[in-house]
């Protein structure tokens, strides 16, 4: 159960921040996106993989007090996210334009989006763009944290209800899962009911929203990496001893990832298909008004399902559909992936992940997703993996087989001293094996 404590504290004054914006922090042009964050390029938050997996299922940490090491992607790897962006911005683009149109007739005429950082931030930059293109509108857009278990930024959010009109407010992310971060949204904002608290999403493939581009579970390529395509910023981080009760979370600036980051050239190539997707997105955007929208949360029943059958039993650590089970890939210890029987290029990137951490891909035939990623369960750094490998680092294997190596000749003096036990009579014998 969540207690308050956890929670940030509700606020005594209005903080005084104002929003980051690049090219100071993040790669975005200013007009972009204003981020309500703190800056902590400065704080050393990284921890490997293994050891945050540890201590986030053992329950001495929170995955938001500390930040993965940055996966830095082979040439492998890249050249397969531009093959993907080239297949799929045109569908990407139409998305953006249903979802965009969707929100500008239902919700607000001029909304102010507010997408949550950050897989939610290149959607909203794109569905920002898509309101200029095809309406001339120059749509404000902010990141906004918000921690699974923890709740919403409640400094940032009255940031937003002191400089805009709360009922204009759209939430924006990439994607559903399972859709913990729509309830998890859904609760935080129940003490402020002048938000509205349904998220657009580009993709819903979990369906729970009614708000939505698509309810495809395809490949949106900036799940495919991290920083390098949300404009070098890090997931966010909510750690006690840096954020007070008035301030805004936190996260990273890579500036020195600049080399590597797509950022901009992901949101370019989508942008640049706006023009021929538009007649489409209109026509998906007026179907989807005369459509039952209504949430069915058949992603989280599968889940639960998921989590019983494979003896896991908590659906925290099942994590469905591309987006997810690429992150899973990328940022936990992953256990193994299960993929749709038959699934195509939209998983090309999932199987060289999955080739490179040396886990199973398992083909089932009953998958509402394209994809899952099974964390790994009671994760220990001496835990072993589906295929009986362990899942620990280089350093940890060398540490287990030293430990191994001491352990065989404890054993071998142990069998010395039995054996010379034996010769002496039962009695010693006994007192030799203990």
């Amino acid at each position: 159960p969540r207690t308050v404590p956890e929670r940030q504290a509700p606020p005594m004054h209005q903080p005084s921040h104002e929003p980051l914006r690049g090219p100071d922090f993040s790669s975005y042009a200013p007009e972009e996106v204003g981020w309500l964050l703190q800056d902590f390029s400065h704080v050393t938050l990284e921890a490997p993989t293994e050891e945050r997996e540890e201590a986030i299922q053992s329950g001495g940490a929170h995955y938001a007090e500390s930040l993965p090491v940055e996966y830095q992607p082979s040439e492998r790897y890249q050249e397969l996210f531009r093959a993907a962006l080239d297949t799929s911005a045109a569908r990407i683009a139409r998305a953006v334009g249903a979802v965009t149109e969707t929100v500008l007739a239902e919700r607000s005429p001029r909304p102010v989006l507010v997408s949550l950082a950050r897989a939610g931030t290149p959607v909203g930059v794109l569905m920002r763009r898509w309101a200029r293109h095809a309406h001339g509108l120059d749509l404000p857009h902010y990141a906004i944290s918000i921690v699974r278990g923890r709740g919403i930024d409640t400094a940032a959010l009255r940031w937003l209800a002191d400089h805009h009109d709360p009922s204009d407010v759209v939430f924006v992310d990439g994607w559903t899962g399972k859709g913990a971060i729509t309830r998890e949204l859904s609760d935080a904002l129940a003490p402020y009911p002048d938000f509205d608290p349904r998220i657009a999403v580009l993709a819903d493939p979990g369906r729970c929203v009614d708000t939505y581009g698509t309810r495809d579970d395809f490949l949106v390529p900036s799940a495919c990496l991290n920083s390098t395509v949300s404009g070098l910023i890090s997931r966010t981080v909510l750690r006690a001893d840096l954020v007070g009760p008035n301030d805004f979370h936190g996260a990273k600036y890579y500036r020195e990832l600049a080399g590597a980051d797509v950022s901009e050239h992901f949101l370019d190539t989508v942008s640049a298909r706006f023009a021929e997707v538009a007649e489409a997105a209109l026509a998906d955007a007026e179907r989807l008004a005369a459509t039952d929208r209504t949430p069915t949360w058949e992603g989280w029943a599968a889940v639960e399902r998921i989590s019983q059958e494979y003896g896991i039993h908590d659906v925290n650590l099942v994590k469905p559909g591309v987006g997810e089970t690429t992150r899973v890939l990328l940022r936990r210890v992953p256990w193994k992936i299960l993929a749709q029987r038959g699934a195509g290029a939209d998983l090309d990137h999932v199987r060289l992940l999955a080739e490179q951490r040396g886990v199973p891909v398992e083909e089932a035939d009953d998958l509402p997703y394209t994809c899952v990623g099974l964390i790994h369960p009671r994760y220990t750094r001496g835990a072993t993996g589906a295929d009986g490998k362990t899942v620990g680092t280089a350093s940890d294997k060398t540490a287990d087989r030293t430990a191994d190596e001491t352990a065989d000749r404890t054993a071998n003096k142990a069998n010395t001293a039995n054996t010379a036990g034996k010769a002496a009579g039962r009695h010693e014998r006994t007192v030799a094996a203990r």
